[in-house]
Order: structure tokens, then sequence, then C-alpha cells
């Protein structure tokens, strides 16, 4: 996720996952696609999934952008995908969905069977996941950003979290890559 440095992200709900805030350059992008790749599946909230939405599927084919866009558009569109939402109830772009009360149980079994990382974006979503123990790591891309005010990337623990971390590094324009193991949650 991308986050401010006070952990917001996004100062304005008009501005849904962005803001001028934001200091996404070139390297940091590649980075993304990298990310993503490697990933065996995504899992996205709702709002996050209609960020992404028809964004990325129609920047796949737009010459008028930059190639590594382009490719993250070709990744995020061809990547199995799970949308978990309470309204809605179809998706495309390789995507299935699940919602309902027992949702967070439904990904458990979704992390039970699946062989490699699985990606979660969307705020709440990673919320209710780190409360039910099921996310074993953080990789959280850190913006030259004081907001001061807006959405937090996580509501607050029911406990404290004990991290381990595993990865930093830096990026042009500032950015930070800061990446933890969960302590106590079994991989």
């Amino acid at each position: 996720m991308n986050i401010s440095i006070d952990a917001r992200i996004e100062s304005d709900p008009a501005t849904p996952g962005g803001g001028d805030w934001l200091q996404i350059t070139e390297e940091l992008h590649r980075e993304f696609n990298a990310r993503a790749r490697a990933l065996a599946l995504m899992v996205q909230g709702r709002k996050v999934y209609e960020l992404m939405d028809p964004f990325w599927p129609n920047a796949r084919d737009d010459a008028s952008l930059p190639d590594y866009l382009r490719e993250y558009g070709e990744i995020w569109t061809s990547k199995p995908k799970i949308l978990v939402s309470r309204t809605r109830s179809s998706a495309e772009h390789n995507t299935r969905v699940i919602g309902g009360d027992d949702a967070i149980d439904q990904l458990a079994e979704v992390r039970a069977r699946t062989d490699g990382a699985i990606g979660v974006g969307g705020a709440t979503l990673a919320s209710q996941l780190l409360r039910a123990q099921l996310l074993d790591e953080l990789l959280l891309f850190v913006h030259p950003a004081w907001l001061g005010y807006g959405r937090p990337l996580f509501d607050p623990p029911q406990e404290p979290l004990d991290l381990e971390l595993l990865e930093h590094q830096t990026f042009d324009g500032g950015a930070a890559l800061h990446h933890y193991a969960v302590r106590g949650v079994a991989g």
C-alpha cells in the first residue's frame, strides 16, 4: 500500500487512493510491477478494485502511456483476483467475488489453498485480515508527505503488533519501501 509518513492513504475522500502527495516515479512504478508480477493472487476491497477498474484494463493498450504503465495494466488485468464486497456480485478481469459475513473465513480458506504470495489492497480489508491474523507481511511504500488527516491505512488494532523489518529500499522522488514480517502469524 502507498501511505504518507503518518500512515494515511488519502487526504481527501474525493480522491480515494491518490492525490498529489504521492511520489510515484518510473523507478517506483517498475518496483510495483515486479512485486505485482510475483504475486500468485491479488485480494482487493471494493474501493480499491473500483479505483483500479477501468483505468488499468484500458491502460494496457493505451499507446499514449509509458511502457511501465501499460505493463502494469497487463499485469493487473491478467492476474487472478478476488474482490471482497458486500455490494457487488460480479467483476471482470479474472476476478472472483466473495462477500457476506463469512468473507474473512473464505479468505482464510483461499490463503490455505494458495501457493505463493497474496497481495492485499484496501484499508478496511487489511485491518480485518490483521485482526484475524491472516496477514503475515506488510509491504508499505511510504511517501514523503505528512497529511495530518484523512483515511489511515489501518483501523486501530485490538492489540499491538510485533513486526520485524525484512527489507528497506528508497526510490527517486523520496518514497521508501518498508517490508515487515508480522511476528506470531504462521506464514
